[in-house]
């Protein structure tokens, strides 16, 4: 590996390099350039692995600033990093944005999504966000206007954008804040369910919590109900009628709660909302952002006395509330010892008690799950008990009766062996003979299945190609299940379809997979592939990896490498080790830095210069990937930098000019690279991939889009760009884990540039750190089918 693609000699002599620096660049040892930080540096020598400069180099930033006051991402980590990793992304992506509450700063599953990091939901504001950068960078910035004064060096004014555009940020803030008068004198509980307002009417979810351990601290919390079944994605409430909705202002009144969590509360609770809500104050929390102790404060000033930690009214809502946050986390399910354990960290009194009558009441379910192999009639059998929503259970449930229906109805094997040469030959012999297949493997891996569909068409098959995001020859999951894409149905409500492909398996959760399968014909064939080391899907369930655990339908494994010394790096990720690799080309590239704000410095210089100047990719073709949203190099502190340099402007339309490059999101875990085009009375007008026209409304505008030169690792799953920078500041190192560097450095098709700053954090989290578990039942479910007979192998 080297460092930066070329040498900073040729950045000097480059008429549109800044001149105040090359000099000094061209001797400095982090510069991309030098051959210092380069000759056969490679990721484990940069962390303390070898003996490249990288450790010496890079070194943890050690005032950097947390991230903003919460997580985000995937519903898996909230870690106080400049960004949320793996678990703190959306997941993918994952939901938006964490939003900090006036109990106290806790994280929301992102699901990918964008945040409204301008909503008042940071911990850590722009500003000081900003000022963190500087710091950091150790640049004061020149007075104005003195003759005399140095010409800025870039990193100075790459600081400087950042505070300007910053600053912009907090002006929109204040005027978008401004009308809440009453938001002053608040305090107290009030002033928390304020806060949570700002938080909803930014787009935000509820913050998540751990489910992976108990609480930290045992906390009195008043939770929401379970929501109702659902075995497709979950669309937005809709909105409640008015006078439902002024019926519950007058409640929140009541309990001196802020008259916007009406709507809100009015739609998640549906009819009867006004009644429910003042016989069980508890139930506030089913309106986004509304923590357990500001639900406690409510009910508390409607109830006087009578509320207490021990009401049922309470601990019936705490059950569900839970587990509606365990989903979140990617649970489906969970066990019953952790729920007491958190039942009672929440000040319940009685969690055995609380957990048999929410389960007598019918709003959780309960599940016997045999552990082990089968024991004689005489032995009882181990069982686990799971203690899940009727929803999730639902959704799991169809999945798994969806799947053994396609692998059971299929009765009509083929010969296609002429077509069973080259790529693809073991897969297309698999499915020729059964109707439910999985295919694993790396990106290359991804011609396979293209060599089966070209087979079953050439068979006269209807056949069609389903993923993540938009593949070159086929749909979008979304799109096909919305019938804006794809075959279409039948007069059954099915997939008029003879062979369905579809590729970033891993992405599907429980809801998603159950509608895509529910909608599969009798007789059809359903091929699941994709990498299952790549980070999980946004929503709830690990669909892909209990399909492949359940071992109840062929397995075909791609022997086809990775090529080139990506593929090499990428591969020993995959097993744990962080390999140095031969890279004459200067595939691999690693930059040290030794703050946040050098760290945005490199990557900026990454990707208008360095990058396009020696390989001849254009910096729209390059991508950067960092683990959060939050902190100083974070995606909103380098998406500004990257436009104030690629795409300044004013911000025209709500923060965004044209040609801007900017991720969409629809709903949670789908994040659609797009450019802004215009905007008008109808919205702000995008063009995605392929020149596909989209119109985001301009009320969803914050919540749905956001600058894209920089995106989190979920959002980045199931893409790939010529080139990928991938940001990794000192205070991201305990965000990181196996499979969020596998996914990260395998976004790259030509060249990876690692900005590293966490030193042995890397090797480490490559080496030890894994996936996150998830409690889920869908491979119990599939196993149970098969042995009973209906599942064939």
């Amino acid at each position: 590996m080297s460092t930066d693609p070329q040498a900073d000699t040729a950045a000097a002599q480059d008429p549109a390099a800044p001149q105040a620096e090359p000099s000094a660049a061209a001797q400095d040892p982090h510069e991309p350039g030098s051959d210092e930080a380069a000759a056969g540096a490679e990721p484990a020598a940069e962390s303390g692995h070898g003996s490249g400069s990288g450790s010496g180099g890079a070194e943890d930033e050690p005032d950097a600033e947390p991230a903003d006051g919460s997580g985000d991402e995937d519903p898996e980590a909230e870690q106080p990093v400049s960004g949320t990793g793996a678990e703190e992304e959306s997941p993918a992506g994952t939901g938006p944005e964490a939003a900090a509450d006036g109990a106290g700063s806790e994280t929301a599953a992102d699901g990918a999504e964008p945040e409204a990091d301008e909503a008042g939901t940071d911990g850590a504001g722009p500003e000081a966000a900003t000022a963190g950068s500087e710091a950091a960078g150790g640049a004061a910035e020149p007075a104005g206007g003195a003759q005399a004064a140095p010409a800025l060096s870039e990193a100075q004014a790459e600081l400087a954008a950042q505070k300007i555009e910053r600053e912009r940020i907090a002006r929109r803030k204040a005027e978008r804040e401004a009308p809440v008068e009453a938001g002053a004198k608040l305090s107290g509980k009030a002033a928390d369910l304020l806060a949570a307002v700002r938080a909803v009417e930014g787009g935000a979810k509820p913050p998540s919590v751990y489910f992976d351990e108990a609480p930290a601290a045992p906390r009195k919390a008043a939770p929401a109900p379970p929501p109702p079944p659902r075995t497709a994605p979950q669309a937005p409430a809709a909105a409640a009628a008015p006078a439902d909705t002024e019926a519950v202002r007058a409640v929140l009144a009541r309990g001196g709660a802020p008259e916007a969590l009406a709507a809100p509360a009015a739609a998640a609770l549906g009819d009867g909302a006004a009644e429910r809500l003042a016989e069980n104050p508890w139930l506030l929390l089913s309106a986004p952002s509304v923590r357990p102790t500001q639900a406690d404060g409510f009910a508390r000033a409607l109830l006087g006395a009578e509320a207490g930690p021990g009401d049922e009214r309470r601990s019936s809502a705490l059950v569900g509330w839970l587990l509606v946050q365990a989903g979140l986390k990617g649970h489906t399910a969970l066990e019953a010892p952790v729920l007491r354990s958190a039942l009672a960290q929440y000040g319940v009194p009685d969690p055995d008690g609380a957990l048999e009558a929410a389960i007598g009441e019918g709003s959780v379910l309960v599940f016997h799950e045999p552990l082990g192999p089968p024991v004689a009639e005489d032995e009882e059998q181990p069982v686990r008990v799971l203690v899940g929503l009727e929803g999730a259970a639902m959704a799991e449930e169809s999945l798994a009766d969806g799947l053994a229906r396609i692998a059971s109805t299929f009765d009509a094997p083929a010969d296609w062996e002429k077509a069973a040469t080259g790529p693809g030959a073991e897969l297309i012999r698999a499915v020729a003979g059964h109707g439910l297949v999985a295919h694993t493997g790396g990106e290359a891996a991804r011609a396979e299945p293209l060599a089966l569909l070209a087979a079953a068409r050439e068979f006269g098959l209807r056949a069609c190609l389903a993923a993540h995001v938009p593949p070159a020859d086929g749909v979008t999951v979304a799109g096909l299940l919305a019938g804006a894409q794809g075959p279409g149905r039948d007069a059954d409500g099915q997939f008029a379809l003879d062979l369905l492909v579809v590729l970033d398996a891993p992405q599907l959760d429980v809801d998603t997979a159950a509608a895509l399968v529910e909608s599969v014909p009798d007789g059809a064939r359903l091929v699941l592939s994709g990498d299952p080391l790549v980070l999980g899907s946004a929503g709830a369930g690990r669909v892909f990896a209990d399909l492949l655990a359940a071992r109840t339908c062929p397995q075909v494994v791609s022997r086809v490498p990775d090529p080139g010394p990506l593929g090499e790096l990428v591969s020993g990720v995959g097993i744990g080790e962080l390999n140095q690799v031969d890279a004459p080309g200067k595939e691999v590239v690693i930059v040290p830095v030794r703050d946040a704000g050098e760290a945005v410095h490199r990557t900026v210089q990454l990707v208008a210069e360095s990058v396009p100047r020696a390989f001849g990719i254009p910096a729209d073709s390059v991508q950067v990937i960092t683990p959060g949203h939050g902190g100083p190099a974070g995606t909103r502190a380098l998406n500004a930098a990257l436009k104030e340099r690629l795409n300044p402007g004013p911000g025209r339309f709500g923060g965004f000019d044209p040609a801007d490059r900017v991720v969409h999101v629809p709903s949670p875990g789908r994040a659609l690279p797009a450019r802004v085009v215009s905007a008008d009375a109808q919205g702000l007008h995008l063009e995605r991939a392929g020149g596909v026209p989209v119109v985001v409304p301009k009320e969803l505008v914050e919540s749905q889009v956001r600058h894209g030169w920089a995106v989190t690792a979920h959002q980045a799953v199931g893409a790939r760009w010529p080139a990928v920078v991938v940001v990794l500041p000192g205070d991201a190192a305990q965000a990181l884990s196996r499979d969020w560097v596998y996914t990260a450095f395998g976004r790259a098709e030509r060249h990876l540039s690692v900005v590293h700053g966490v030193d042995q954090a890397l090797p480490r989290a490559v080496a030890e750190v894994l996936p996150k578990p998830r409690t889920t039942r869908l491979t119990g479910l599939l196993a149970a089918l098969a042995a009973a007979g209906e599942q064939p192998e």
